[in-house]
């Protein structure tokens, strides 16, 4: 049966967070959690190509699972809880996390922000500039906003928010990766050359302790576009969790970061 292509009456969506969304008022911390969400709106599922079989296994190789309830945990046992936000939906509708524009280098390999290849490489998604746009339209752009007014918060309470964006990455390199040659440590820490400071990178190594690298297989750090490059009150720090890695270590030692970089 042909699949609708349609994108009329879809609903509108607001970004929803995590119970422990709320934080401390004191707290600058912002846990950012983009990639943990498996939920595939009806209206968009006639554009995903695969069959249900085939997309619940790219969605199992692609959701960085149980990084909503890592960061829930560190949170609640924070001295000083930090604010939370965590995608529901899933990455295979939109990427919130990648660049919209010709910034992004997955476009290389068709994992921009809008998917039209999957994990091996193979066509997930017609070229649909139309639905392209409505899809950043009801997702991208409400989640940007999302996190944009939590940085804002965090700095009208603070004067800084400490950003850390939550990921973990499978043990084997998957096709898609780009940067797959070189290690995969137990904790990857993701940086950039603005947002990331010398101390945010020390406490996190201090935290997280041994087998700890920067930038590989997965580098840079999540800023809100308009505070990207030109905010210096916004440091941010990717942490990256290899799969095999027992939750209990890391939600001990993400709880020492935000005590440290929180204080």
């Amino acid at each position: 049966m042909r699949r609708s292509t349609s994108t009329r009456r879809r609903p509108s969506w607001r970004p929803r967070c995590c119970g422990c969304c709320v934080g401390d008022p004191r707290s600058p911390v912002l846990l950012h959690v983009p990639h943990a969400g498996t939920r595939i709106p009806a209206w968009t599922r006639p554009h995903l190509l695969p069959d249900d079989a085939a997309l619940a296994v790219e969605i199992a190789a692609l959701t960085d699972h149980r990084t909503d309830a890592v960061a829930a945990s560190a949170a609640a046992a924070a001295r000083v809880p930090p604010w939370v936000l965590v995608n529901p939906v899933s990455r295979f509708v939109v990427d919130v996390e990648r660049f919209p524009d010709d910034r992004e280098e997955m476009a290389a390999v068709g994992m921009a922000a809008v998917y039209t290849h999957g994990t091996r490489g193979q066509r997930i998604r017609a070229d649909d500039a139309a639905h392209r746009e409505a899809l950043l339209a009801a997702f991208y752009a409400p989640w940007a906003s999302a996190v944009e007014e939590a940085v804002t918060g965090r700095i009208a309470a603070t004067g800084r928010c400490v950003l850390l964006d939550v990921h973990s990455y499978a043990t084997a390199p998957l096709p898609y990766e780009l940067h797959a040659s070189g290690p995969r440590p137990r904790i990857c820490l993701g940086t950039d050359p603005v947002h990331t400071p010398p101390w945010l990178v020390d406490a996190a190594r201090t935290a997280f302790g041994a087998d700890v690298a920067l930038d590989t297989p997965f580098s840079g750090a999540y800023v809100p576009l308009s505070r990207y490059g030109v905010d210096a009150r916004v440091s941010a720090l990717m942490v990256e969790v290899r799969r095999d890695v027992p939750d209990a270590g890391v939600v001990a030692a993400l709880t020492a970061l935000i005590d440290a970089v929180g204080a």
